[in-house]
């Protein structure tokens, strides 16, 4: 690998000593320096060095960062037009601070970024207003590095080293030196540790901390995807040990302190694959005709304790991490997939929310707390789908769990059936109250032994699985309305969605004309109405994948607080997440809150802190942000290697995007997307039009449209970059 010549400069370029001298004034905001002394801290004594440090001591009080107290001695100016935000590097190598306190993001140019990296939590001066109203900046302070890992490809010469970071916002390589490269060799994809970036260095150095192994192979890459976001594939040992030596036993002292739900009815609806079950329905006919529907949630929080190495385990993931071929879990499997999986045939603790309804699914009655359960079946989602769609006991061999016919208990049926009539009218109601209904279509894949995907195909949610997710919605609506309508004072994590931006839903609007469809932008009534409207029209439809993705990304982004502002998309004034403790540390939380405001708060020891809680609704959030960028990662990763294999054939598209250096092509069979680029598409030369969302040739005037149908061929896939490019078949005629 042909290594760049100009990897390291001395410190005598500008922004370097623009850094060193913001930096030390910084450091000593009450003291004045003078030329002599800057460089006595600097270490130089060159007469070059001192007149670029009398050059920019001038230029820097020209700018008004720093102040000239006495001749030739000068000091910081304070927290003037100097802010903190997160700097976003782009793909060449500029970046944008985002100041909530301007309300603006501030444009900074590569000569300005000054050391910082993505994702860093920057300080940045406002140097003037560029055309267009666009603040540009320069970074002047680190306040924290987002990251100090990096996965990339190491390239090892006679006495050093240096790691090709695989990110296009990571704008240097690392230099490893000779004794920090460790037992990596030459080409090994690796993780690496940013240890320090001196001042006469143009590159970072850093220490190789572990080896994942060669590029291209299955489990490098997947490790190498947990690694980029952080997220670990193993448990350290100490927190294993202590989760096998829980007692996992259920014990009559236990029971004594719950209610005792173990002769209802009940039973478990989940994917055929699942190896953890976190939650349970119960159902019993009441004497006045109404019905008693438990929704029965594993109870984590009494296995994982606060303050144990479990816990701080648990916090720390967040989340489970729901990769192609694997899953990362947030517990320990004895805990995940034994203990707290509400399995058939086994008594489990489990922390419920049961209500009565009438025919009319009208909550009548509701109660929260601990219980202890009985689980008498399991049912994969496509036999209850059966039961549904058929109303028969008969569950055919070829959707068994078992692979083998069977006969499901009539009672257990009829149950089903009633809690479908009821979940569709709870649905119903929510729908009329303005939520919106996302049923996107997710990419699944069909792996032989060796992980290697051998198929394709898409999950769609039916009614079995509608029935499920109304009756968790149910529960943790009804959960948070106990503790928020109590006291709105009170502390509680609350899973909120803020409504959609004004200019994304315009955006929306611009794309979808394109193709027929219009939005109703009045209020927020005409726009949920309307929003609906399109991802019913679109079913089925060629751009449907498309538009579902855009409309999707038109929404805020839900996350989770204690200050409670609702969620727009489901149409709730409360709800938080209560339902799903073996994977989500937020339901953890939610069940120990809620337990606190039933013992009516006894263990005064226990803390309420809002700051301390909302601290870990934002750790949580961002997990949950990292792990859905790895599974979407591992997905984009599965793509490739499935059209590897299919290099020579011809597929239908649909063109996804529109770009100045090419355009994005979803093939429709198996909604892999990749890049045709501009300078390989033979017949023309092709130039962007960014308000028609096309590309247009200059000698041809032929039109390719967002939107558009296009076939297309494999010309390169990519697994080390997980990048794939598409050559574009130009005779073929759109259908």
């Amino acid at each position: 690998m042909k290594r760049k010549s100009n990897r390291r400069k001395s410190s005598s370029n500008t922004e370097n000593i623009t850094q060193g001298i913001l930096k030390l004034l910084k450091s000593e905001p009450s003291q004045s320096f003078n030329y002599k002394q800057i460089a006595a801290k600097f270490g130089v004594d060159d007469p070059s060095s001192r007149n670029q440090i009398i050059k920019k001591l001038a230029q820097l009080a020209a700018k008004k960062q720093i102040t000239e107290e006495s001749t030739g001695k000068f000091k910081i100016i304070p927290n003037i037009n100097t802010y903190s935000g997160v700097l976003q590097v782009t793909s060449k190598g500029t970046g944008y601070v985002i100041v909530e306190e301007l309300g603006e993001d501030i444009f900074v140019p590569k000569n300005a970024l000054n050391r910082a990296l993505d994702k860093d939590e920057v300080e940045v001066y406002v140097i003037n207003r560029r055309r267009r109203g666009k603040s540009e900046g320069e970074i002047t302070r680190i306040i924290s590095r987002k990251t100090e890992k990096f996965v990339g490809v190491i390239d090892i010469q006679k006495t050093y080293a240096f790691v090709m970071v695989q990110n296009a916002k990571m704008y240097t390589d690392i230099f490893i030196p000779k004794d920090k490269i460790g037992d990596a060799e030459n080409g090994d994809k690796v993780v690496v540790k940013l240890e320090d970036w001196p001042e006469k260095a143009d590159s970072p150095f850093g220490t190789i901390l572990q080896v994942l192994g060669k590029p291209g192979d299955h489990d490098t890459e997947i490790h190498s995807i947990l690694a980029q976001y952080g997220l670990p594939y193993e448990f350290p040992e100490e927190v294993q040990q202590y989760a096998d030596g829980l007692d996992t036993s259920i014990q009559e002292s236990e029971i004594k302190k719950r209610r005792d739900m173990r002769n209802i009815l009940t039973f478990t609806v989940d994917p055929k694959d699942a190896k953890d079950f976190d939650d349970a329905l119960s159902f019993e006919v009441l004497e006045n005709g109404n019905y008693e529907i438990g929704i029965h949630i594993a109870d984590v929080s009494h296995y994982v304790q606060p303050g144990t190495i479990l816990d701080t385990e648990a916090y720390e993931r967040a989340t489970s991490v729901y990769l192609v071929d694997r899953v990362v879990p947030m517990l320990p499997e004895v805990l995940s997939n034994n203990v707290c999986s509400l399995r058939p045939l086994e008594e489990k603790y489990t922390f419920s929310a049961v209500f009565e309804l009438n025919a009319k699914a009208e909550i009548k009655n509701q109660w929260f707390g601990r219980t202890v359960t009985y689980s008498d079946a399991r049912f994969a989602y496509e036999e209850a789908q059966h039961i549904i769609e058929t109303e028969e006991t008969a569950i055919p061999a070829e959707i068994s769990l078992t692979g083998k016919a069977y006969q499901v208990d009539q009672k257990i049926a009829d149950a089903v059936l009633k809690m479908d009539e009821l979940a569709k009218i709870l649905r119903g109601k929510r729908m009329r109250d303005g939520a919106i209904s996302f049923d996107k279509v997710e990419v699944k894949f069909n792996l032989n032994e060796a992980n290697e995907p051998i198929g394709v195909f898409f999950k769609t949610s039916k009614d079995a699985n509608k029935l499920i997710e109304e009756f968790m919605l149910l529960a943790n609506k009804k959960v948070a309305e106990f503790v928020g309508k109590q006291d709105k004072k009170q502390t509680y994590i609350y899973r909120i969605h803020d409504e959609p931006n004004d200019e994304k839903l315009s955006a929306l609007q611009n794309v979808i004309g394109r193709f027929g469809y219009t939005l109703d932008l009045r209020d927020r009534k005409s726009i949920t109405s309307s929003l609906n409207g399109l991802l019913k029209d679109v079913q089925g439809k060629k751009e449907q994948n498309m538009v579902d993705t855009l409309a999707i990304r038109t929404m805020s982004k839900a996350e989770y607080s204690t200050q409670n502002i609702g969620h727009y998309g489901l149409a709730f004034e409360y709800y938080s997440h209560f339902t799903s403790p073996i994977r989500r540390y937020p339901d953890v939380i939610a069940h120990r809150l809620l337990q606190h405001y039933l013992d009516k708060g006894k263990d005064t020891k226990f803390s309420v802190s809002k700051e301390e809680y909302e601290e870990k609704c934002k750790h949580s959030s961002n997990m949950e942000g990292l792990a859905s960028s790895a599974e979407r990662d591992s997905i984009k990763f599965m793509q490739i290697k499935f059209m590897k294999d299919h290099e020579n054939e011809e597929f239908l598209g649909v063109i996804s995007g529109v770009t100045e250096w090419g355009i994005y092509v979803e093939i429709v069979s198996n909604k892999c997307e990749g890049m045709i680029r501009l300078k390989d598409i033979s017949d023309d030369h092709y130039i962007f039009d960014q308000d028609e969302y096309a590309i247009i040739g200059q000698r041809t005037k032929k039109v390719y449209q967002l939107g558009d149908e296009v076939h297309v061929k494999v010309k390169n896939a990519d697994l080390i970059k997980r990048h794939l490019d598409f050559t574009l078949i130009v005779n073929t005629q759109s259908v």
